[in-house]
């Protein structure tokens, strides 16, 4: 069975499919955006119970890297790597703005948005979809300010919780209520190969909020 799950943005969304088809056996999505390390073990739990699988019955997991903020990306990454290495199998990263925009109905290029803090966006543009559905990114995934951007997506359907937010900086319409990225969708692409497969590492866009010190500062005057 092929584990899906993304933690990289307010939602934690897990989905338990069939590796060859994509045919979802159980899924759950939990909008709290202080509670992912408390809420992804027991929803991995629970799909695996209402699948009737356990954990050795996994043969690949597919995880969202991002982009996202530090914490909740961590957690889901960290739990990918983790059961990858102990149960001896594949751990498949997948940009968490390709999982939006291949969630997407609309038959055209779309922009996708997501909420980045600090009053910025994640975002990138898709071309059309192809005929399996996937859709090919022509630019991003970045991160600024919305009204930085607002002339780069100008006229396109955007799709997040970022153009939710800042639909009116944008100066745009939000076409489809989208907001966060599935774990159906993510299991799906990467068991059919229609989403583009990366390395598990966190996309996180921005510096560290932290830096190593520059050692003790002399407190007499000179």
């Amino acid at each position: 069975m092929l584990l899906a799950f993304d933690t990289s943005s307010a939602a934690v969304t897990v989905a338990l499919a069939d590796p060859v088809s994509g045919a979802i056996a159980a899924s759950s999505t939990t909008v709290d955006a202080l509670r992912h390390g408390e809420l992804l073990a027991p929803a991995i739990a629970a799909a695996l119970a209402e699948a009737g699988c356990t954990a050795r019955d996994l043969t690949r997991i597919a995880v969202g890297v991002g982009p996202g903020p530090f914490t909740g990306l961590r957690v889901g990454l960290v739990t990918a790597r983790t059961m990858a290495d102990v149960l001896g199998i594949e751990v498949a990263g997948v940009c968490s703005l390709d999982i939006l925009a291949r969630q997407s109905s609309l038959s055209l290029p779309v922009a996708v948005a997501t909420d980045a803090r600090r009053k910025e966006i994640y975002w990138a543009l898709y071309d059309g979809p192809a005929a399996d559905g996937s859709r090919r990114r022509l630019e991003g995934p970045a991160v600024d300010k919305p009204a930085d951007v607002a002339h780069v997506l100008s006229g396109l359907p955007i799709i997040g919780r970022g153009a939710v937010l800042y639909a009116e900086a944008l100066g745009v319409a939000v076409d489809e209520v989208v907001e966060y990225p599935s774990a159906e969708v993510l299991a799906y692409g990467v068991a059919t190969g229609t989403l583009e497969i990366v390395a598990p590492d966190p996309l996180y866009l921005r510096r560290p909020d932290v830096t190593m010190s520059g050692g003790p500062k002399s407190v007499l005057t000179k």
